[in-house]
């Protein structure tokens, strides 16, 4: 899994302990990565206390966005896997006081992967 795949649209999952030091400034002191994924530029993480998604915005990709969801506050989530002709995944998640899901396109095969990960760490 290189750059081919991330061009392909394939998400690929990176090691937890590489994404926990780069992410040491964002992270809170008692908070560790568990999961992380990566597309090109953008990452899907999961720390055991929230989800952060992470958008490199610009040519350079020094502007970036972190959305962050505390698992706390998500009511539901729905992954809707690729199919033949859709090769895209879905992920919608809904956050408490919202109305409107937020929607992450995985572009991978790791929607079943993404889905337990999340269901994991809502419910321990």
């Amino acid at each position: 899994m290189g750059l081919l795949d991330g061009l392909m649209g394939n998400a690929s999952e990176v090691d937890a302990g590489e994404i926990n030091q780069a992410l040491a400034e964002v992270l809170a002191s008692n908070e560790n990565v568990m999961h992380a994924y990566k597309l090109i530029r953008d990452m899907l993480v999961f720390t055991n206390k929230r989800v952060i998604f992470i958008d490199k915005q610009g040519m350079t990709g020094k502007k970036v966005s972190y959305l962050s969801i505390p698992y706390k506050s998500i009511t539901q989530f729905i992954v809707e896997t690729a199919g033949t002709f859709d090769t895209d995944s879905e992920l919608k998640i809904w956050v408490s006081g919202q109305g409107t899901p937020v929607e992450i396109e995985l572009k991978s095969k790791l929607a079943s992967s993404v889905q337990k990960n999340l269901a994991q760490l809502m419910f321990a």
